[in-house]
């Protein structure tokens, strides 16, 4: 989004830290997983007007609202049972791209 710069270099910095440090830390049997998070139900987000969550839950392409925390956990959990799922950067985000 325009005006999110500073934002966008630190999402950028922890997805490109992402491959290189579960490379550096393999020999030790440590995994790392990014989850990179779209709109969630969140207690920051829960204190915008409804009409304002609405509208940012309809621009999720699908499903067409905000995430749920148990959405969040399930995939944390599915990330943390498979073994060979390391150095990866999994969006949650229901296909959403955030308009400039």
């Amino acid at each position: 989004q325009v005006g999110q710069a500073a934002y966008s270099a630190s999402k950028g910095g922890i997805v490109g830290m992402t491959l290189p440090i579960a490379r550096d830390l393999a020999p030790l049997g440590i995994r790392v997983v990014t989850i990179a998070p779209g709109l969630f139900s969140t207690p920051l987000l829960a204190g915008l007007p409804e009409k304002v969550r609405k509208f940012l839950g309809q621009q999720v392409p699908f499903p067409s609202r905000l995430g749920d925390p148990a959405e969040f956990a399930h995939l944390v959990q599915a990330l943390a049972e498979n073994p060979m799922i390391n150095g990866e950067v999994v969006r949650l985000d229901g296909a959403l791209r955030m308009q400039p």
